[in-house]
């Protein structure tokens, strides 16, 4: 058991940037275009034996292991890309959504249909449990804050929470509508968080001093963005599902720019990850098979188009890895992959 209290200080506060208050502009793409775009990235994939358990959510460990959590079959596992070995460790009814690994090379899962967020031995695969304060019932995606404590989202519980890894608190801010859905999360170099919300047609945000919560909204009604993701100058990138579209919000200038991706309306954009040279690569699965697009956010220019080898079905989220110089991502069809973006 653990204090899930909040502090005055924590008390949260509320700010909505409606999308009028923003300078919006809306990039089209050409047929011409989009039949010129070259293949750029080189994949290989690994097959996971464990069939038909929905691997996903990747993560690079500093000694270069990958692991990734079976979101049906109820598992975390580690791939070795050297060999391509695999191992599992169950951790039964669980329902896991993302793992990611601190310095130490310990794990942190999030038990999305088990209440809690946990703690795994990465060599015995031993839980230590952090159960969730009420309300907070389906940890979803979670990031690392510089102290080494964890943001994360619970989409059905309608929350954006914090949890100290060391004492296990939790304090969270509940978002102000119904069914706003915090989905995928990064957090900034200022410790700040930032949320798709994809019930709704915003992303979010929350000053992590004073707990206040910002809901910035996007151009179209219809939106539904899954996840973002941010480059070096501290912009924040993501797509959206619905409408077709990658679009940027600039924190500094309080300005929203979008462009129409190659696929259309029909793309389906989910997963999303920024390189090293701050292009942005993206996953339309709405096509099949699915298809990796490239976006370079300096010249403004889509640069590359490369379909999954194995289809993909779905990728729902994926990683890039400076030192694999690769993007790393999990698939419906049943493989873990990486996929080398040119230098």
């Amino acid at each position: 058991m653990f204090d899930t209290r909040l502090t005055s200080s924590y008390k949260t506060l509320l700010t909505v940037l409606l999308s009028s208050s923003l300078l919006i502009s809306t990039n089209s793409f050409s047929d011409e275009q989009n039949s010129t775009l070259p293949n750029t990235l080189a994949f290989t994939e690994w097959t996971v034996p464990w069939e038909n358990s929905r691997p996903r959510d990747p993560y690079v460990a500093e000694n270069g292991a990958v692991w990734f959590v079976g979101q049906v079959d109820h598992y975390v596992a580690r791939l070795n890309p050297e060999t391509g070995e695999m191992k599992k460790f169950d951790i039964p009814d669980t329902g896991p959504h993302t793992v990611i690994v601190s310095d130490d090379g310990t794990l942190w899962y999030a038990g999305n249909k088990d209440k809690h967020i946990g703690k795994m031995n990465s060599d015995t695969g031993k839980v230590t449990r952090f159960d969730m304060p009420e309300a907070i019932n389906d940890p979803h995606t979670m990031d690392w804050t510089a102290d080494g404590n964890l943001w994360f989202t619970a989409q059905w519980s309608n929350t954006i929470a914090k949890l100290n890894t060391t004492t296990g608190e939790v304090n969270k801010v509940s978002l102000p509508d119904k069914n706003m859905r915090p989905y995928g999360l990064v957090i900034d170099g200022n410790d700040r968080p930032w949320v798709a919300l994809m019930g709704s047609n915003a992303i979010a945000t929350i000053a992590p001093d004073t707990m206040q919560l910002e809901i910035i909204q996007t151009p179209t009604q219809d939106s539904l963005i899954r996840r973002l993701d941010i480059t070096s100058d501290g912009r924040i990138w993501w797509g959206d599902n619905a409408m077709g579209h990658i679009g940027v919000y600039d924190p500094k200038t309080k300005t929203m720019r979008e462009w129409e991706t190659p696929g259309g309306e029909a793309a389906g954009i989910y997963a999303l990850a920024v390189d090293n040279k701050d292009r942005v690569w993206y996953v339309e699965t709405g096509i099949q098979p699915n298809r990796f697009i490239g976006f370079d956010t300096k010249t403004e220019r889509f640069i590359s188009k490369d379909d999954v080898p194995s289809g993909g079905i779905t990728i729902r989220h994926m990683v890039f890895d400076e030192p694999s110089n690769a993007i790393w991502f999990a698939t419906d069809a049943n493989t873990v992959g990486k996929a080398v973006v040119p230098d």
